[in-house]
């Protein structure tokens, strides 16, 4: 199946861009249609892309209910990431204001165009994303073949250790293997995050504090661990944990016998240790 080719630009002024999501404005809105009647643009014909395939730690994330409010995965490779992705798409400077805000940019805007055939459930295009000009026509069907993805910036950011594989069922079985071959350089040299990654190999919750500013870990279980914490009033024991997950009904897909199950089967809980029985890259969600 073709993904669609969209030209457009990036701008990135008053926005608060996470490493795996950016705002993009189309050369033609019309093109929207063809992807999804869901995708939501704002006044000004922007749509917020969700780089596919990866997930870069939150630089801020709320809890829809609960007492939490906004926090942050360590923010140390957070930035990095945003900033990893500002840089590969062209922009050669910008200031960060308060609530991850960027305030300015240089330049104000920068050429670039995606592939993308869906929408997720928050309106976003689900993309992948690469810099600059191309010679391809807008609008037209393309199919991705590996040295064409290899060149975007969501396979560059899974290069540089700064962004988990999160895969989802829509996403070809080839892109995946490609994506998951880069994983597994960036995992061995320890570049970025997997030198002080714990998804695995497990931590133990004692505050907070402890997934904001300390233990780095898959953003998915981050979010899911702090919406938890946010019910909890204040508490922080895991006893219940596995059943909050249970109740969100999370499928996955463990490869690479193909187990379909819920996610909370691949998250231990020992009291307060927590760790994920399974790699990222062997874990496919299957889209709500």
């Amino acid at each position: 199946m073709p993904m669609t080719l969209i030209q457009g630009r990036f701008r990135i002024a008053q926005t608060a861009p996470d490493g795996d999501s950016i705002r993009f404005y189309a050369n033609n809105p019309e093109l929207w249609k063809k992807i999804s009647q869901s995708i939501r643009t704002n006044k000004a014909g922007g749509v917020q892309l969700r780089l596919d395939a990866i997930d870069a730690l939150e630089t801020h994330f709320s809890p829809r209910v609960g007492s939490v409010g906004t926090q942050h995965q360590p923010l140390k490779y957070a930035h990095a990431a945003v900033d990893e992705l500002l840089k590969f798409l062209g922009f050669q400077k910008f200031t960060r204001g308060d609530h991850e805000k960027i305030t300015s940019s240089s330049p104000d805007e920068v050429p670039g165009f995606i592939l993308t055939r869906s929408a997720d459930v928050y309106g976003r295009s689900v993309a992948l994303v690469f810099a600059g000009e191309t010679e391809t026509e807008d609008g037209s069907d393309v199919f991705l073949d590996k040295s064409s993805l290899q060149k975007s910036a969501n396979c560059h950011l899974l290069s540089q250790g700064l962004a988990y594989p999160t895969f989802y069922s829509k996403l070809f079985p080839d892109s995946r293997s490609v994506m998951t071959a880069i994983v597994e350089q960036a995992r061995q040299e320890t570049r970025g995050l997997w030198s002080q990654d714990k998804t695995n190999t497990g931590f133990i919750l004692e505050s907070l504090e402890t997934i904001t500013d300390r233990v780095v870990i898959l953003p998915k279980l981050f979010r899911r661990l702090l919406s938890y914490l946010a019910i909890n009033d204040g508490g922080v024991e895991l006893d219940g944990f596995v059943n909050y997950l249970a109740a969100q009904n999370d499928r996955i897909i463990i490869l690479p016998d193909g187990h379909v199950t819920g996610f909370d089967y691949v998250v231990k809980v020992d009291g307060q240790q927590l760790k994920l029985s399974q790699q990222p890259e062997d874990i496919i969600f299957i889209e709500k």
